[in-house]
């Protein structure tokens, strides 16, 4: 609703602000020129009363458009953030926990900044060059055919502007990916930084990252500043040759005062309209970047998905590895497991040792088929992980991974991840087992 009432409201604000040239030029000639009172008292009447509406509808297409892109976002990052709780570990992988953040903010904002600006300006800027096109050549073709003449110069210019300042930005969001996972990895490990006395290096390696982005975006900046000069070189010309001709004609006779007066206003809001365009199209430019990572979020398909009739239910607790081999990048040259076979009964206990970095966690990973392996077969109560459903599948493996996280809310509400109607006495009694109540208390 506030898509559609903002460029309508938008369009009557074109209409009121068209009108007003054409009530002063008849002001001037009929009124101020003829020497009648009442005339200019009628005229100038309707002069306010056209403001205060074209104020009114300004108003209204502003705060329609605000809660229109408000309402996009929203929309976006709820379907961005939908689309990757259904990822498995290899999509989220893919793009990295920063970069997702990074598509969930600051892309997500660009987009709404530039859907304002599009529901808004798209629509204003070529009404208003429509209608005062219409108005000026209804008042002389001649000094119109100035318009035409700037467009490709203009439009030349933008586009070359365009060109060189869009792979800037691709780069720049990238850089703004490593940024985040930098703060990130510091945040998370501030005790062991400042254990190791590793404050200058993390500040380092945050000034170097944080360089880059600095030299992208002044570089994009500068090239996108020549935007501001190319408008006003256009603007100058234009009121230079209409003022010029403007003036033969009416020294002429072919055209009136009032006339090159209003004349003028719509060529200052032809110019006006083509600046705001230019504005905008800056704003596509930097949204493209980000509208084509958030096109990626919403577009990549989870690599994890349940067959046609899927098991559904685990026949016991044995687990079966059958020359089982497993890569992250999905190579077989680049193996993080090769090989493996290995048998465990069910209600067997093992204790697998090994390394920092010798692949523990993966290989407990595969068994609720948080990845898929990429060559063998594994088995869960002799079936293999790929025929269960995803759900039957985890809700029969229980995994405690090594860090823990608390997500925002309660201790009750963390614990009850597990079993979400667990009673206060379950609560207390797996505490206990897991020998916490004594620390939560």
């Amino acid at each position: 609703k506030a898509s559609l009432l903002s460029p309508f409201f938008v369009t009557m604000e074109v209409v009121m602000e068209v009108i007003i040239p054409l009530l002063m030029a008849s002001l001037i000639d009929k009124g101020i020129e003829g020497g009648d009172m009442n005339y200019i008292w009628k005229m100038g009447i309707a002069l306010v009363a056209g403001a205060l509406m074209s104020l009114m509808f300004g108003v209204l297409s502003g705060f329609y458009s605000a809660k229109a892109a408000a309402g996009f976002a929203r929309n976006l990052r709820h379907d961005m953030f939908y689309s990757v709780q259904k990822f498995s570990f290899s999509n989220i992988d893919k793009f990295s926990t920063s970069s997702i953040v990074t598509r969930l903010t600051t892309d997500v904002t660009n987009i709404q900044n530039a859907y304002m600006m599009l529901i808004r300006m798209a629509v204003r800027a070529p009404a208003m060059i429509i209608f005062s096109l219409i108005m000026a050549f209804s008042i002389s073709a001649q000094v119109s055919l100035i318009f035409l003449g700037i467009i490709p110069f203009l439009a030349v210019g933008l586009y070359l502007i365009m060109s060189h300042v869009h792979p800037i930005f691709q780069r720049v969001f990238k850089t703004y990916d490593k940024l985040n996972n930098v703060v990130q990895e510091n945040l998370h490990g501030i005790r062991v930084v400042k254990s190791f006395v590793r404050e200058d290096y993390e500040n380092k390696k945050f000034g170097v990252i944080s360089q880059r982005i600095y030299n992208d975006f002044s570089k994009a900046e500068k090239i996108i500043a020549f935007n501001g000069p190319l408008m006003q070189l256009s603007v100058y010309i234009c009121m230079l040759l209409i003022a010029w001709v403007g003036a033969k004609l009416i020294v002429a006779g072919s055209m009136t005062t009032g006339e090159l007066v209003s004349f003028l206003s719509y060529v200052m809001m032809i110019l006006m309209s083509l600046m705001m365009l230019s504005f905008l199209f800056v704003m596509v430019i930097i949204s493209r970047a980000s509208a084509e990572r958030i096109s990626e979020v919403l577009s990549e398909t989870p690599d994890l998905a349940n067959k046609p009739s899927p098991v559904m239910a685990v026949k016991d607790g044995s687990i079966t590895f059958q020359n089982v081999d497993f890569s992250y990048a999905q190579q077989a040259d680049k193996l993080c497991l090769a090989g493996v076979n290995l048998n465990i009964a069910s209600g067997e206990t093992i204790g697998i040792i090994g390394g920092t970095g010798s692949s523990k966690s993966t290989l407990v990973q595969l068994i609720p088929r948080l990845y898929d392996v990429t060559d063998g077969v594994l088995q869960v109560g002799g079936q293999d992980v790929r025929d269960y459903d995803i759900q039957t599948l985890r809700d029969a493996v229980s995994v405690v991974l090594q860090k823990n996280v608390l997500f925002s809310g309660t201790i009750k509400d963390n614990l009850r991840w597990g079993n979400p109607d667990a009673t206060d006495d379950e609560l207390i009694a797996a505490c206990k087992l897991a020998q916490a109540d004594e620390f939560i208390t």
